[in-house]
């Protein structure tokens, strides 16, 4: 099988979230969520995106918080790698 190695550069970006999905194959689903203020009413607001990582030991779980940081393109839609779990689900 093919070595896969990844570069980490300063310019990289880190987010933080849930695991909401680990059914794939080396793959999992992590939604982060952001707080912002509305711009005319300044009521806080979530919003949410949802980012495919590649996990390679398959260590993530559904429920855990990680931290993901951004890499070249791995196919279509995954661009993050799986940096550490954060917290692990009850």
């Amino acid at each position: 099988m093919k070595e896969v190695t990844f570069t980490i550069s300063e310019k990289s970006f880190v987010l933080e979230g849930e695991v909401i999905s680990a059914k794939m194959d080396k793959t999992v689903v992590v939604k982060v969520t952001r707080i912002l203020k509305h711009p005319v009413l300044g009521k806080t607001i979530k919003r949410f995106k949802k980012y495919k990582a590649h996990d390679e030991q398959g260590s993530a779980k559904c429920g855990d918080w990680v931290e993901i940081v951004g890499c070249r393109p791995l196919s279509k839609t995954k661009h993050m790698v799986l940096s550490r779990v954060l917290r692990t689900s009850r």
